[in-house]
């Protein structure tokens, strides 16, 4: 009974949205800035300024909508978009592998819980559990990592699985996985159908905690810098103004979720001050190295850009 509730769920919250202009390989004018997303709530800043542009002369925001991050990291990689909001971990692997791109904001700050099932009380009790996380190279992998460390586990104690994000909260309240830690809204549609609950939120695993950026390709930076100051600043004023009943409004306008499910997630996230300051990006690159993503994680000063 609890599957077919999330089942319907699942199907009820398939998330639509519209660009706001055609999608092509490339921008119809040179005002057209490309950015990539994927429908998930740690992407609405992003979505904000697409409403707040949409109704001015000038710059138009083409908002390019990938169902992976695969896909959209082959999109970002490429230059076939502007940039993206993606997990900056994934983000610091590509730079770390050569692609020219920069870090020039947040995505969002904190917002990301870790979901149990009911039998789980503590992080000691998820020893040879199955726990899911949606990449290894990202802050959910970190935040799964935190927690087994307050149990007196490593992420050897567990098993690990990847998938994808829509399959999370099917799998908990089916048995298939014990808990999971994903960007939302999966975490918060896991605890509106009472499939899970959560054993702990980001902030009290890793205090001001980094999960997505902001990126901007190089080529973008230095071809367009005008439109690209432009952007980063919309987009700082844009989450500034997501306050709890601004964000609903907009992820409504883009995601067909239960509004159950939004006010759940929107408790547990925020957008202002969405620079990427040098300590928190530092704490985010050690943990990096601490839990195995990267050994050589990119040095803030040739990843993030902040002088706009």
């Amino acid at each position: 009974m609890k599957k077919n509730k999330i089942l319907s769920l699942l199907l009820a919250g398939v998330m639509s949205v519209v660009s706001l202009t055609a999608c092509g390989d490339k921008a119809e004018d040179d005002d057209t800035i490309k950015i990539a997303y994927l429908p998930i709530t740690h992407s609405l800043a992003v979505l904000e300024e697409a409403e707040e542009l949409q109704n001015q002369d000038g710059k138009k925001l083409e908002l390019v909508k990938f169902g992976s991050w695969s896909e959209l990291l082959d999109a970002l990689n490429s230059g076939k978009v502007d940039g993206a909001s993606v997990l900056i971990e994934l983000a610091m692997k590509s730079k770390q592998e050569g692609v020219g791109i920069k870090a020039v904001a947040l995505g969002h700050r904190d917002g990301n819980v870790i979901v149990v099932s009911d039998e789980i009380n503590t992080p000691a009790d998820l020893k040879r559990k199955t726990f899911a996380i949606p990449h290894r190279q990202s802050s959910h992998n970190i935040l799964l990592n935190d927690a087994l460390a307050k149990g007196g586990l490593t992420i050897d104690d567990i098993n690990v699985t990847e998938l994808a994000p829509t399959e999370m909260p099917s799998a908990l309240a089916s048995g298939q996985i014990d808990g999971y830690c994903v960007a939302e809204p999966f975490g918060a549609m896991g605890v509106a159908v009472n499939a899970g609950k959560v054993l702990y939120s980001s902030e009290e695993l890793w205090e001001d905690s980094i999960c997505c950026g902001l990126v901007l390709t190089d080529n973008f930076i230095e071809t367009r810098p005008d439109d690209a100051k432009f952007f980063v600043e919309s987009y700082k004023k844009a989450g500034n103004n997501l306050d709890k009943e601004t964000a609903k409004a907009t992820a409504k306008k883009y995601f067909t979720q239960n509004d159950d499910v939004l006010d759940i997630s929107l408790q547990w996230i925020s957008y202002n001050d969405l620079d990427i300051t040098e300590e928190t990006y530092n704490a985010l690159a050690e943990k990096v190295k601490e839990y195995g993503l990267s050994d050589n994680p990119p040095a803030y000063s040739d990843f993030v850009k902040n002088d706009f």
